[in-house]
């Protein structure tokens, strides 16, 4: 298959539909975190060259690469996802007729979970990353780019909400208690953190949308 992010949008949704089980929820995330990303970074360029905001230029200039850095991140991941799964999906094709083969079948599956979970955690973060940048932006940018910043947050939120659930997926099949431990520890903190900051900057701008009534 040629790559994920190569494809078109109507035949990355075509593929997604079908009964192949790669790509799925994983790649989806993590192209939901780009396009956060992307819009992030949209929102800082349409607030650079004009008169109101100038005294955030430069912050704004910093934003859009720092944005541009985190979207490319979490394209890669789009590909990097379903290689993990297919990297997995491919231990069931190894052979298990003898103990050391089932050891060895066993070892790999083993190693292909873990990286099954590590490339979703890298997601949660770059989707923290995103969002923290997007809470610095408050006050500064133009507002007439309001619900792009808010559709941003969202698309932030389901990115590291759906990269936690892939995550517990794959600790649920990890026989190291250590890695496991420190994992969904990690991962908690790191999303409960990415909700927190996507709620708070969500209800700013609704409150900027929706004027309390006098």
């Amino acid at each position: 298959m040629s790559k994920l992010i190569d494809m078109s949008l109507n035949e990355f949704s075509e593929v997604l539909a079908s009964d192949a089980p790669a790509p799925g929820g994983g790649s989806t995330a993590a192209f939901e975190g780009a396009l956060g990303a992307a819009l992030i970074g949209m929102v800082a360029s349409l607030s650079i060259g004009r008169k109101k905001y100038a005294e955030h230029e430069s912050f704004m200039r910093d934003a859009i690469k720092r944005a541009e850095v985190l979207r490319i991140k979490m394209l890669d991941i789009v590909d990097r996802d379903t290689e993990a799964y297919n990297l997995a999906y491919a231990v069931f094709s190894m052979p298990k007729e003898t103990d050391e083969q089932k050891k060895a079948r066993s070892a790999a599956m083993q190693t292909a979970l873990k990286t099954c979970t590590l490339t979703p955690f890298e997601l949660i973060d770059c989707a923290v990353k995103t969002l923290e940048l997007a809470s610095e932006m408050i006050g500064k940018y133009n507002m007439n780019a309001i619900s792009d910043l808010g559709v941003a947050v969202l698309s932030l939120k389901t990115s590291a909400q759906g990269a936690w659930l892939n995550m517990l997926v794959n600790l649920d099949g990890l026989h190291d208690e250590g890695f496991v431990a420190e994992y969904r520890k990690s991962g908690s903190e790191h999303v409960v953190r990415a909700a927190e900051l996507a709620d708070e900057i969500y209800a700013d701008v609704l409150s900027k949308l929706i004027p309390e009534e006098q």
